[in-house]
């Protein structure tokens, strides 16, 4: 994934979005479903997600539902993008917060996990989530990219931001995440 130059207009940023969205799912799986014990022993976690952005394991479910994608990964670094739309909105039409909370959460939480070394696994235990800004159907996309603050040998915490194309903060979050050996 390459990082727009600062003098990139919101239409020229869109379209930049949109082609590493295009690349990406290019190399997915088509169909969403769950890997299997054997496609994820002896893998780090920055293994298990390139795995998956190269198509060998299958995207999640929940980011069919929820209609987002992960762009890349690094470690300590998750980047999601994400489609607001009309199923996602509250009564008042506007997206629901939900939403948010579910981009920042896989974000920040495949930062950790990108972190951890193979039979390492986490769970969430604490989610912080300040929203800033309505998204509506004016926004065509907007990214949720997780950094790892602390990674610990039982506790790791991380940091997320929503932004839209033109640069727009809609929400930013912090996670504290449990981290545990996982079962055999």
């Amino acid at each position: 994934m390459t990082a727009p130059t600062d003098a990139m207009n919101p239409d020229e940023t869109l379209a930049h979005w949109r082609a590493e969205e295009a690349a990406v799912r290019a190399r997915l799986q088509s169909a969403p479903g769950v890997a299997s014990p054997a496609q994820l022993a002896g893998r780090s976690g920055l293994q298990i997600f390139q795995a998956l952005l190269a198509g060998e394991i299958p995207p999640p479910p929940m980011a069919a539902t929820l209609d987002f994608i992960l762009l890349c990964v690094e470690p300590g670094l998750a980047v999601f993008q994400g489609r607001p739309g009309f199923s996602h909105f509250n009564p008042m039409g506007t997206v629901h917060g939900g939403w948010f909370a579910t981009m920042l959460d896989s974000a920040m939480g495949c930062a950790v996990h990108s972190a951890l070394p193979a039979g390492k696994a986490y769970t969430t235990l604490e989610l912080k989530l300040n929203l800033v800004r309505a998204l509506t159907d004016a926004v065509p996309l907007v990214r949720a990219e997780g950094r790892l603050v602390h990674g610990g040998r039982q506790v790791a915490t991380a940091e997320g931001r929503l932004i839209g194309p033109d640069g727009r903060l809609y929400a930013h979050a912090s996670t504290t995440c449990l981290v545990f050996d996982q079962a055999s």
